[in-house]
């Protein structure tokens, strides 16, 4: 497992479980994460998971567990480590990407701690990992996903497959979250995968 933090973003758009579980997974784990929240992520977060703050996010995602890899930084902390290209990481996952938050990275806007650690991110050349959840797409949406991929980002959507013969929405849910795991190049196995 990496010992470089990842940053673990989850912004306001409908996907807070996917956000969940993989946070969950990363504490676990023991896999160093800075934990950024913007306000309309704690609102679907609250909204869809019924989780309103940090204590009951930690009661979920570690149980009695240990919660120590995790650190949480306020969004409105622009001057936090997420925010210099000398704070190494391991990469950032933004989990769900509002189409918003997808905006103002691919042009670099930079109006939050997460706006800002997307655009450390890709000048660092480090690996940037989006997951949208919207549906339809409009023209705006797809050029903002088209230049987010042509700076460097990684747009994996919130599109669960179906070959795995998924029985509940967790199986869904795990579907997506294991292609960020694999992305983010962390061992750890949740589906069964495709076998030909």
């Amino acid at each position: 497992m990496s010992k470089l933090p990842v940053i673990l973003a989850i912004t306001g758009a409908s996907g807070a479980p996917y956000a969940v579980r993989l946070l969950e997974l990363l504490a676990t784990h023991n896999v160093p994460t800075w934990l950024l929240v913007s306000s309309h992520g704690w609102r679907l977060l609250t909204g869809e998971c019924g989780i309103k703050n940090e204590a009951e996010l930690k009661r979920v995602t570690a149980g009695e567990g240990d919660w120590s890899s995790v650190r949480l930084f306020d969004d409105n902390d622009r001057g936090a480590s997420p925010a210099s290209g000398s704070a190494q990481t391991a990469g950032m996952v933004v989990c769900p990407c509002s189409m918003g938050t997808m905006a103002a990275i691919a042009h670099g806007t930079s109006r939050s701690l997460i706006e800002r650690a997307a655009d450390v991110v890709l000048k660092e050349r480090r690996k940037l990992i989006l997951v949208p959840r919207e549906t339809p797409l409009s023209l705006v949406h797809l050029r903002n996903l088209t230049l987010a991929t042509e700076t460097g980002a990684i747009v994996l959507p919130a599109m669960p497959g179906f070959y795995h013969k998924p029985a509940q929405v967790s199986d869904l849910v795990d579907f997506v979250v294991q292609r960020i795991l694999d992305h983010l190049e962390l061992d750890i196995a949740l589906t069964k995968r495709w076998e030909g």
